[in-house]
């Protein structure tokens, strides 16, 4: 396939050379190449998202056994910090590749007009073992032992604090009240714009709250897609260029499908949102690719020239 907006040719030895540059070390080779495989698929706009002027960055998700294997790629608390090779090292190796194969070049192909650190690098693993949920890639149509890297265009992470309240079994509606908030975010894109992908981030306190509601991944989904809107009034106050002649209420999602929610970090008040782009073709669409490996953690049957798709 080809990487825009340069449309160079990603091969298995132009990303091997990339992850090479990145510090990977060759355990990491497989999840690069399902990262590298998810963003030049076609639904993923990518030439549009290099060429935005928006911030947005690809994040990576990492599900299953790979996540072990091929790592190990870091869940848990500071998992999007410094200190862990693989997260930072597969991050890089990613934008290294649309960088050199894509020719993304700041200020000229690249138009971000400020960007955020994760167009350095944005790789994280879901914590499956002590999430209550059904991992990510399950609910996204794979085996729970596939390993599956999931990348979407994202935001920098907003924090949500919640506390919560031991004594009042109806918390949890707080905390789902905050965290559709900061999704739906005004000034974000997905407050204005609308329609595209976005990641919420549980830590293990946040989880065991809405886990103890009775609720499932699916189920929060759906109750955070119903509370992501934008006012019409504030639509009409503040953006009346997407108002028009009568405003309404701006869903910020077309449907409970569009968020992904997942577990990691630390134990605390703190969960994670990232908003999106919310523009292209295929407007910020999320796309998840299998991770392909033997025990050994190698690529079966490719050759360094192979064109990847």
């Amino acid at each position: 396939g080809t990487m825009g907006p340069g449309h160079g040719i990603a091969t298995v030895e132009k990303v091997a050379i990339a992850a090479v540059m990145a510090g990977c070390k060759p355990d990491y080779m497989p999840v690069v190449v399902a990262a590298v495989k998810a963003v030049i698929d076609p639904k993923f706009d990518l030439t549009e998202m290099q060429a935005t002027t928006h911030c947005t960055a690809p994040l990576i998700i990492v599900n299953g056994p790979a996540r072990h294997t091929c790592g190990p790629i870091v869940s848990g608390t500071g998992a999007l910090g410094p200190g862990h090779r693989a997260n930072a090292t597969i991050g890089r190796a990613l934008r290294l590749t649309m960088i050199n194969i894509g020719k993304a070049r700041p200020g000229s192909s690249d138009m971000a007009l400020l960007g955020h650190p994760g167009k350095f690098t944005f790789c994280l693993a879901e914590d499956e073992e002590a999430s209550p949920f059904t991992p990510l890639h399950v609910s996204r149509g794979f085996e729970a032992d596939d390993s599956v890297v999931t990348v979407l265009g994202s935001e920098a992470p907003h924090s949500v604090i919640f506390a919560g309240d031991g004594d009042d079994p109806d918390s949890y509606k707080s905390l789902l009240e905050l965290l559709a908030m900061g999704l739906a975010n005004p000034p974000s894109n997905n407050g204005t714009l609308t329609g595209g992908c976005a990641t919420v981030v549980l830590n293990p306190e946040h989880s065991a709250i809405l886990h103890g509601a009775g609720l499932t991944r699916e189920d929060i989904a759906q109750e955070l897609y119903q509370r992501s809107f934008v006012e019409a009034s504030t639509v009409k106050r503040l953006f009346s260029q997407f108002a028009g002649p009568d405003p309404q209420d701006r869903m910020a999602f077309k449907g409970p499908e569009q968020i992904l929610i997942l577990q990691a970090g630390g134990s605390g008040v703190y969960s994670m949102v990232m908003p999106s782009w919310c523009v292209g073709a295929h407007a910020n669409a999320a796309v998840s690719v299998k991770v392909e490996a033997d025990m050994f953690c190698e690529i079966p049957g490719l050759a360094r020239n192979a064109t990847l798709d």
